[in-house]
């Protein structure tokens, strides 16, 4: 047990003893995981890339929306050149949500510390979008995405019928992590070991 403030509490589970339990706090889970992160090696940005156009070609996909990586995540800017990408910026007033832009608008450093496009960039449409590539602290086989907590990708794919493919280290590919009810699994999880559709129980 550890000491917080005078109180008792239990202390994270750690990284080599596997994840939490599966009604752990979301907090927990993300204490685990980007601990889990924090020890893995470099992802393999490169077998990552290749994977997912490999899966992008053979669906015919060309305009894709992705994420400037946070250290520790998969980059995927190792698509530009073979196709057309697309980018967020988080706007808080006067409601939190994303808006979608050219990917190399994206030159200023966000509150969450990943590049985004300043504010007045042009947005682009949603329907120049063929799919969407998300980030997380993690997967689970279901297709629930483990995030940061600010809700953002949920919003944005609420009312929006788009494949959505999370991008992870097989590593963070895990049999579970908790969801509530405005979660939204993605359909397909990309690792370095290859794009896989997320199959209903």
């Amino acid at each position: 047990m550890a000491r917080h403030n005078g109180r008792v509490t239990s202390p994270l589970p750690s990284p080599e003893f596997g994840p939490p339990a599966p009604d752990a706090p979301k907090s927990v889970w993300r204490a685990w995981a980007r601990a889990v992160r924090a020890a893995l090696p470099e992802p393999d940005h490169a077998g990552v890339c290749a994977e997912l156009l490999a899966w992008l070609r053979a669906r015919g996909a060309r305009r894709v929306l992705a994420y400037h990586a946070l250290p520790g995540e998969p980059d995927v800017s190792g698509l530009a050149g073979h196709v057309q990408l697309f980018t967020t910026r988080a706007v808080f007033r006067p409601s939190a949500r994303l808006t979608l832009h050219d990917w190399h608008a994206a030159t200023e450093v966000s509150r969450f510390g990943a590049l985004q496009p300043p504010r007045g960039t042009p947005e682009v449409p949603r329907g120049e979008v063929d799919v969407v590539l998300l980030p997380g602290l993690a997967f689970d086989r279901r297709g629930w995405r483990l995030g940061y907590g600010g809700g953002f990708y949920d919003r944005l794919l609420e009312v929006w019928d788009v494949p959505t493919v999370g991008v992870t280290p097989a590593a963070l590919w895990v049999p579970h992590v908790p969801h509530e009810a405005h979660d939204l699994p993605v359909r397909f999880v990309a690792t370095e070991d290859g794009v896989r559709e997320i199959r209903p129980d």
